[in-house]
């Protein structure tokens, strides 16, 4: 016997689990504050997710990235220039809400507070990052092999660099929720793609 039927979508029961684990992190989620936002009950939760809360997290970081990172192609994919298309990932944190400027990048969020308690879901945070990473490393060795990017240094560095600015602005647009002030620091980060 395999129990009951799921009767709820799970992508999208995840994407509200997303907006809660997002909102508070991982610990601080209640699995009851789950259920609420997912609107299932715990039977349904247990059966769909049976690793619980930690399950259910690797899923929520799977699944944003995932959801992220087609975009982000489909985007390079259409555009006639992937260098500015890249910057505009990163000017695009200037135009957002002071609410999402407090909630950060879940990523990073992760990151910080899994660091010393939750090896396997720091690993998962660190290996969904390091998709972006590559993705970022992608477009910097198409750009410097077309001549779009005259700075030359090691394309591993360049997409190493532009990450170590996502994670620093996801932590900098909570102390500066002002899209001015965001606007000219990501402009000034932004220079080394010229």
């Amino acid at each position: 016997m395999s129990g009951r039927p799921k009767i709820f979508d799970e992508e999208d029961v995840i994407r509200k689990a997303t907006a809660v684990f997002w909102s508070k992190g991982y610990e601080p989620a209640s699995t009851e504050e789950l259920l609420d936002a997912m609107g299932i009950g715990k039977g349904s939760f247990y059966l769909a997710f049976k690793g619980g809360k930690k399950e259910l997290f690797e899923k929520v970081l799977e699944q944003f990235s995932k959801e992220q990172l087609a975009r982000f192609r489909k985007r390079l994919a259409e555009s006639n220039d992937q260098v500015e298309t890249l910057k505009d990932l990163f000017r695009e944190i200037a135009t957002a809400t002071k609410g999402a400027h407090q909630k950060g990048c879940i990523f990073g969020n992760s990151l910080a507070e899994l660091s010393n308690s939750h090896v396997i879901l720091l690993d998962k945070a660190v290996n969904l990052l390091q998709r972006l990473e590559q993705l970022f490393l992608e477009v910097i060795r198409k750009a410097q092999a077309s001549g779009r990017l005259k700075n030359q240094e090691q394309p591993e560095l360049l997409a190493r660099n532009l990450i170590a600015i996502w994670n620093g602005l996801g932590i900098t647009r909570r102390m500066y929720p002002d899209n001015h002030i965001l606007a000219g620091i990501i402009e000034i980060q932004l220079q080394f793609l010229h």
